[in-house]
Formats: structure tokens, sequence, C-alpha cells
């Protein structure tokens, strides 16, 4: 199995699921390859020739990736966009858990989304993955912030699904360069997410909240950015007072769901968790 993505040599998936599948005595191995957006066809196409059992599909391939599947999962046919890739006898099926592992990432630090007003910054696969598994475990209202770029429209299209699968739930897209309508929708959330790369290494000295005022005692501030752990983001967040969930627990639970998925069995988390996440 590998993952594809760029950059990816920062990953922490390969060592743990190669430690998982070594505990489990599962006969794989997972490798981390740099596949470029414009390379993607090509890596699908390779996973087909070597008979790969699959992978995982990270920033920026994961809406690429979607094209190039036999089938996808239900939650990938409404987010347009996959991180898991399971071969099944030769049919590639497209999976998305990146929202199941950032909701499960906040039951684990004591939050539920049930009731809640979050507001989430991005537009990409992560970030409408997050979205669309937050309206389907009941958040009431959602805030999506996005640059008006290329997916701007996809982004306003993701809210149209939103609110026809989950009828009177509130959701709001904004300009993500609208700097007090974001400090005002923060002061207003319940939890604010960064599903952005803003914060990831190269850009790690980078915070896409740019109004610190918008921060508060009380307010969840969780990164899907896992390297470096503590973003730039987070350390505002910490010295504001706020509850902060890193992105690194967002990838164990995320591998956790692919996990199952590609093996039919459960990861360790216990001691996945004590290995890789203390």
């Amino acid at each position: 199995m590998a993952l594809i993505g760029s950059p990816v040599g920062h990953s922490g998936s390969p060592a743990m699921y190669n430690y998982s599948f070594e505990k489990l005595g599962l006969d794989y191995v997972y490798v981390a390859l740099d596949v470029k957006e414009h390379e993607v066809k090509d890596a699908i196409a390779a996973m087909r020739l070597f008979n790969m059992k699959g992978g995982n599909v990270t920033m920026p391939d994961k809406t690429e990736a979607a094209k190039y599947m036999d089938e996808l999962s239900p939650a990938a046919q409404i987010i347009g966009a996959i991180n898991t890739i399971v071969n099944e006898n030769g049919k590639l099926i497209g999976h998305i858990t990146d929202g199941e592992g950032f909701v499960n990432n906040l039951k684990d630090h004591g939050i539920e989304i049930k009731g809640k007003k979050i507001a989430v910054a991005g537009g990409g696969g992560a970030a409408t993955a997050i979205q669309v598994q937050c309206a389907l475990d009941g958040a009431k209202e959602i805030t999506i912030f996005n640059k008006k770029d290329a997916f701007f429209e996809r982004t306003l299209q993701t809210a149209e699904k939103i609110r026809n699968a989950v009828p009177g739930i509130v959701v709001n897209v904004y300009d993500i360069d609208d700097t007090a309508k974001m400090t005002e929708e923060i002061a207003t959330s319940d939890i604010f997410a960064n599903a952005t790369i803003v914060g990831m290494k190269p850009m790690d000295d980078q915070s896409v909240i740019k109004d610190l005022s918008a921060l508060r005692p009380g307010l969840v501030v969780a990164d899907a950015v896992y390297n470096p752990e503590e973003t730039l983001m987070l350390r505002q967040a910490k010295e504001a007072g706020c509850v902060c969930v890193p992105g690194k627990g967002m990838l164990l639970w995320q591998g956790v769901a692919a996990f199952k998925l590609f093996t039919g069995e459960d990861m360790p988390v216990q001691e996945v968790k004590e290995k890789f996440y203390s």
C-alpha cells in the first residue's frame, strides 16, 4: 500500500500502518510516494498494474484521484474527493475517512459536534469531508471560508448539497480574505477548524486566523495540519485560553477507519496512541 500526495516526506502514516500490520501479523507494507496532482492518473494506473491492496491520498491529490475510481462510497460521492483507495479484486473503490477522523478526534478530546456551530477554513477534500461529516453528525450551523478561486464555486455547491442532505441546517459560505467576516463568525462559533494547508511545513510560520481578537477562552480550535504538531494557529489559540485539538489525532482516527477498510480488522488503537501519539 502507499500514501500518495505532495509533500509526503513528513507523513507519519507509514510508521503507524506498518507497526499495526506487524502487531496483527499481517503481511502488508506501506510506503509514502510523492505524487503531484498532474501525476495522479499515472499513479492510479500503477496501482492497478502492481495490483496494490490500496492506499491513502493526501493533499493536493484527493479530488483528482476520485476521477479514476471504479466506484465511490456515498460520502465520497457527495464530497467529490477521496483519501482511501481499496482494491477489491481489481476494482478500485474510493472512500473518504477525513470527516470521521475529525469528528472522532473531537470526541477523543471530550467534544461533541451535535448542536454546535462550527466555522471551517478551507474548501478542498479534507475541508469538505469535515463539513459533510459535521452536518451528518448533527451540527446546527456550519460557516465555510474559502478563497475565491477555482474551488469557490464547488464550495457553494457543497453547501447546497449539505442543506439538501440535512434539512434545517444553516450553512453559509464566505471569502476567507474577508477578515472582518471571519472574525465575526469565529466569535459566534463553538468550534473553529483549519482544514487548509496554512500552518503545514513549509508554511509553518503562517496562521489562517488574521485577527486574534476572535480567539477566546472556551472556543474549540482544531487543526487538520499535523506537522508541525503544534501549529502557529494552535499556539495563538493556547495563549488565548482556547481548547486546542491538534491534527495528529485526526490523522490517527481517519487512519483507524481506513485500516478497517483495508484489512477488515481493527487497528490496535491504544498501542498506536502510546507509541506515536503520546
